[in-house]
């Protein structure tokens, strides 16, 4: 159930906005203050998925409201209310962080399309954070090869700036690695990183997937519904597999990059995005464009910065590391004690042609671990690994 809090010193203007939001949807709890300060107090003792706040009023005017929540529970969403000689300071809000602003007297439509885009994008960031504290730690970049070693230096130079990045590589080597590390070292760390796998995705669905659409805009869209890039808003977005892209979604791709804004599925109102796009493919973009199948002007939007993931056959004095890795994480997991790998098992392992990369090693360490005995020997390599 959404909670939304109305901060609005006018009585007036407050019990209108209370009605309207109650009336819009039975599910939401909405809440109001009459001033600033008595806002704070709320705000201290209640997590609301979205704040409505008022510019001028006594005691503590909007703007204040607005820099004070930012730094007792910097997730709220804040949506401002702003009389006509307030235009200017309501754009200036949305630097400090608000989401969006609307004008009094308010109107009805605008009103309510800002508070569904608004829950929408809260549900969906929180999600995104829930899903980020239970992957976050799997996150990690093991290796010490020539080839590991120059991404590691690449991403620490190219994580700081705004340039978008192509990863390139064959399924299985870590593309999806490089992203979180771009991310988490970027100024946009705090943010959101949302992924999206485009080859997951049905050809029909993807636009929907990414730019979100409106209620009645096709048979199963039952409500309005926030896209991909509206959830990585201040963050980055992770599009993976784009090699697998429609070429109609790979146009509203382009002009989201180009003008930083999108148009939900179904609707003509422009939505402004703050996004960082990081990509990832496994195909060949060069022969995708000359066979029709990828856009050249989106490829060159895309690839400001490349990263080349090698194989894992091209960097085999990594793998007694990885294996130690996946040896006690997988040991972890299970509750159980690592199992030592011989030299001679580890030999035999870096000897294997991994046409699987690293997906298909930590697979094999699982098996390993699993039906071997307390010591994995060259023995139980021949015996499991090709099975």
């Amino acid at each position: 159930m959404p909670k939304i809090l109305v901060i609005e010193d006018e009585a007036s203007i407050r019990r209108v906005l209370v009605k309207i939001l109650s009336e819009e949807n039975d599910s939401y709890k909405v809440e109001e203050a009459e001033d600033g300060l008595a806002g704070i107090e709320k705000i201290k003792n209640e997590d609301y998925d979205l704040v409505l706040c008022d510019i001028k009023m006594p005691k503590m005017d909007g703007v204040e409201v607005l820099e004070a929540v930012k730094k007792i529970k910097p997730e709220t969403t804040m949506v401002m209310i702003s009389g006509h000689g307030d235009l200017d300071t309501a754009v200036n809000t949305m630097r400090l962080g608000a989401f969006d602003y609307i004008s009094k007297p308010p109107d009805l439509n605008r009103l309510l399309n800002t508070v569904r885009i608004a829950l929408d994008r809260k549900e969906l960031v929180v999600e995104n954070k829930m899903l980020k504290k239970k992957v976050g730690k799997n996150y990690e970049m093991i290796g010490e090869s020539k080839a590991i070693s120059h991404i590691k230096d690449m991403i620490e130079k190219v994580a700081a700036t705004e340039a978008r990045v192509l990863i390139t590589g064959p399924n299985g080597t870590g593309k999806e690695l490089v992203a979180h590390w771009l991310h988490q070292k970027s100024d946009r760390s705090k943010g959101p990183l949302i992924e999206v796998n485009c080859a997951a995705i049905p050809s029909e669905l993807i636009e929907s997937e990414l730019f979100g659409h409106v209620k009645g805009a096709f048979t199963s869209a039952v409500k309005d519904r926030a896209g991909k890039f509206e959830a990585a808003n201040g963050g980055t977005l992770f599009l993976d597999e784009i090699g697998d892209m429609s070429l109609s979604a790979q146009a509203k791709v382009l002009r989201a990059l180009q003008e930083s804004r999108v148009q939900r599925v179904g609707s003509d109102k422009d939505i402004k995005v703050d996004v960082r796009v990081v990509a990832a493919t496994n195909k060949n973009l060069t022969k995708e464009i000359e066979e029709g199948r990828f856009r050249e002007d989106l490829y060159h939007r895309l690839a400001v910065i490349l990263i080349q993931v090698p194989s894992l056959n091209d960097r085999r004095e990594d793998i007694p590391l990885l294996i130690d890795y996946f040896s006690n994480k997988i040991a972890s997991e299970n509750g159980t004690a690592a199992k030592r790998f011989t030299d001679k098992a580890i030999q035999q392992l870096q000897e294997y042609d991994w046409t699987g990369n690293i997906r298909e090693l930590r697979n094999v360490v699982e098996r390993l671990i699993i039906l071997g005995e307390t010591e994995v020997s060259e023995n139980d390599v021949n015996l499991f690994a090709s099975k």
